[in-house]
């Protein structure tokens, strides 16, 4: 089991032909997703060879899922075409889209977020590094290479604290990753995620990931102590950026006390989350927690 994506996911890639398309696309296929199409409308028809694999590229992303049966879309296209690109997806019934690209308008992503949660479509992003799930489907830019299969799943608003919680973890493997983004507006939240480890029989411990600015890690603290049985780990950065200075993600925006690290790490606590002060501390919480079976 795993949480949003398994080996049998069928991946199409908007944006495949591009520089980042293509570098990405290869790193996904090396790490066994399976990659079944990209889209291009000025390219259709056309096939693009990354050595053991010819995948093909189709018009729109309806004439994808049509050909190939794909559930999955990766968005690499330019942040002014982004929300077109989703709303293309979401209309057409992909399952999942994760879009990558950054820098884009917030009004766009609160569209194109709106319109594919009424047409069913749960939106992983934007700005975000996506998710894999080790040794089944990679689908974004997450280095497959750094850990292995286990049983921690991860939520994280960060791409390189994803990556290196992955590291520190290495040697007991994870479920699924998930990196969020830090937007101020995403597709999937941390409950979200935390929903979906909580329903996985395969997942024992999460690791939750955030940062300074907003509430989601509010949030997310109260909805572990009305839902979660499963322990959770956290790490919040940000307990040294300058006060009254917005730092990071478009999203780390902190009013007065709200908003900062040391109220996220208050309310995590609270709810019996232990939560590290440097994201080698969280790995140690999270070994102490296995070690004692929960």
């Amino acid at each position: 089991m795993a949480i949003h994506l398994t080996k049998e996911s069928k991946v199409l890639v908007q944006g495949m032909t591009g520089g980042e398309g293509m570098k990405h696309t290869r790193r996904m296929l090396a790490a066994g997703t399976n990659v079944v199409g990209g889209v291009n409308p000025r390219k259709a028809g056309q096939t693009v060879d990354f050595d053991e694999r010819v995948v093909p590229v189709f018009g729109s992303v309806a004439d994808g899922i049509q050909a190939t049966g794909a559930d999955v879309t990766v968005v690499f296209v330019p942040p002014a075409h982004a929300k077109a690109a989703v709303i293309e997806a979401a209309d057409a019934g992909i399952g999942l889209a994760v879009v990558i690209t950054e820098g884009i308008p917030v009004h766009d992503s609160v569209a194109f977020t709106t319109h594919a949660r009424q047409r069913g479509t749960r939106v992983i992003g934007p700005n975000c590094p996506g998710l894999i799930t080790p040794g089944q489907s990679n689908a974004g830019i997450i280095p497959a290479d750094i850990t292995k299969p286990g049983r921690i799943g991860l939520v994280s608003k960060s791409g390189t604290l994803t990556y290196q919680l992955m590291y520190e973890l290495r040697d007991i493997g994870f479920s699924t990753c998930v990196g969020i983004g830090g937007d101020p507006v995403v597709g999937t939240t941390h409950i979200d995620c935390l929903a979906a480890f909580q329903d996985d029989p395969d997942t024992d411990l999460v690791v939750l990931i955030g940062e300074i600015g907003g509430d989601a890690e509010e949030r997310a603290a109260a909805y572990i102590r009305a839902h979660v049985t499963k322990p959770v780990v956290a790490y919040i950065a940000g307990f040294t950026a300058p006060e009254g200075r917005t730092m990071g993600h478009a999203g780390a925006i902190v009013s007065g006390s709200s908003g900062t690290a040391q109220a996220k790490k208050d309310a995590l606590e609270a709810v019996g989350v232990r939560v590290g002060g440097t994201p080698t501390e969280t790995a140690r919480h999270v070994l102490a927690v296995l070690e004692a079976g929960g």
